[in-house]
């Protein structure tokens, strides 16, 4: 028996033993993984943040772009090497562009906060312009002539209890922006602009039903000071307007929207108040200078769905009047059409400008006044087909008194382009047109074919005596004073995701 409970024992401690020994041996219970969970709350693509209740999606488009009689995509020759309509214009020109864009958003008791960004990486070729000496220096990149890589913050802005606060669209524009008929061309006039965003402190109420309005304040500095020209400053090289003669920048821009966005389309009515605070009459605070004015803007936008011609055809038009406030008009990528100056051959040239507002030796500030139109209508053929038609139109009006100090006896216009000049009037139009045509032969992937045609009514007749411009290679000569066009063609490939 004794021998029978030792070796009972024994095994009984060796077991144990054995057991410890193999329980070290055995991993530790891992920590459950946390999966990406789908966010169903706000739209297709959101995801949870992993530990956070914030949902977050990712988006973006990879694009590759190509332009005919161009030396900038998505505008036209109309100044610079590519007006000077010879050697010095492109044929075409270049642009690769990666976007990425940030959507966050968290639901609170104050309602859903949320943050955007847009960032885009853009490779873009450039052109070449003269250096007076037979050579040529490339107005690009100062490297080489390879290019301009650029990186631009398109938005960045939160949204909480009704606010925006950051960069964003202008309340003033309307949804489609420059894009009244989803065309490529940037440049188009007659409404406002802003599609990569203004830094702006706005509010938004909703009163349900699609109807909402906002109230705020937007920077005016970074995309809607077109100019206020000096006339003491008028040389031939600005063909007597003037340079551009601001003050800083003391007060921001005011901007309203009422918008009605319901199933039948969107009706949206927009005003914005502009400051001009001009600098002084000469190089130096004690030569004075005339007083800040106020300008102003209003537009009235409307889109039509569901209209008879197929399923997403949509109507878009707007129009908008300006004193004071040019930009809100001619917008900020249509800079080239606002500051026209466009040769035609050897002997010709056509010249327009649209500044905010023009003053005098002594005299008061004089506000320019504009009007303009823009649409597009977008039809779809069908489901891999679709097409566009668009144009847009901007008369610029200025007053007696500044015609009187450009145009009248001893005026900066005939000083500067001398006596051959026989009708001077700085009033012009600018009227564009296209049409395009996109192929979505898979989801999201899409070609685009884009043409458009841009011209010039300016009002000056005769000829203006013009010294060498050794930049777009013109030699000094007689100019006659006369209306002018210009074409581009754009080709696109654009793979969103």
């Amino acid at each position: 028996m004794k021998l029978m409970k030792s070796l009972f024992l024994g095994s009984a401690a060796g077991l144990v033993v054995m057991s410890g020994a193999q329980a070290a041996d055995l991993p530790l219970k891992a920590k459950a993984v946390e999966y990406v969970k789908i966010c169903s709350l706000y739209g297709a693509g959101f995801y949870y943040i992993p530990g956070t209740d914030t949902c977050i999606k990712l988006g973006g488009y990879l694009r590759s772009d190509i332009g005919v009689n161009t030396n900038a995509i998505f505008g036209g020759n109309t100044s610079g090497p590519a007006g000077a309509q010879n050697r010095f214009s492109n044929a075409f020109t270049w642009r690769s562009r990666a976007d990425l864009t940030i959507d966050t958003r968290t639901a609170t008791e104050y309602g859903v906060v949320r943050t955007y960004m847009e960032t885009a990486f853009s490779w873009t070729s450039g052109g070449y312009a003269g250096s007076a000496t037979g050579a040529t220096t490339y107005n690009g990149n100062p490297n080489g002539a390879v290019s301009g890589g650029q990186l631009g913050v398109y938005f960045a802005f939160i949204q909480f209890a009704g606010f925006t606060m950051g960069k964003a669209v202008s309340q003033f524009s309307a949804p489609w922006t420059e894009f009244p008929g989803k065309n490529i061309y940037t440049g188009l006039v007659g409404g406002g602009g802003t599609n990569t965003g203004v830094n702006q402190f706005t509010y938004t109420a909703e009163f349900g039903n699609g109807v909402s309005a906002s109230v705020g304040v937007q920077d005016p500095s970074a995309y809607y000071q077109p100019g206020i020209f000096n006339l003491a400053t008028a040389t031939q090289s600005n063909f007597g307007y003037g340079a551009s003669a601001y003050g800083g920048t003391t007060v921001p821009d005011i901007v309203g929207q009422l918008r009605v966005d319901q199933a039948w389309g969107l009706f949206q009515a927009s005003v914005a108040a502009h400051d001009n605070n001009p600098a002084y009459y000469g190089a130096t605070q004690n030569t004075g200078g005339p007083g800040d004015k106020w300008g102003w803007a209003g537009q009235l936008a409307l889109s039509i769905k569901n209209i008879p011609t197929g399923p997403g055809d949509t109507i878009n038009l707007q129009g908008v009047y300006t004193n004071g406030a040019t930009r809100y008009n001619i917008q900020d990528q249509a800079s080239s059409a606002s500051a026209a100056a466009v040769y035609s051959g050897v002997t010709g040239i056509g010249y327009g400008f649209a500044p905010d507002s023009v003053y005098g030796p002594g005299g008061s500030l004089q506000l320019v006044s504009t009007w303009g139109l823009r649409g597009g209508f977008n039809h779809n053929w069908n489901p891999y087909w679709s097409s566009s038609v668009f144009g847009g139109y901007a008369s610029v009006r200025y007053t007696g008194a500044a015609k009187t100090a450009m145009c009248g006896v001893g005026g900066t216009v005939f000083a500067a382009l001398g006596a051959g000049v026989t009708t001077c009037n700085p009033d012009y139009n600018i009227g564009q047109v296209g049409t395009n045509l996109r192929w979505t032969p898979v989801k999201n992937l899409t070609f685009t074919t884009e043409a458009v045609y841009t011209m010039l009514d300016q009002k000056y007749a005769g000829v203006a005596a013009l010294a060498a411009n050794t930049g777009v290679a013109k030699p000094a000569g007689s100019y006659a004073l006369k209306d002018q066009d210009t074409w581009t063609v754009m080709f696109r490939a654009q793979r969103n995701w």
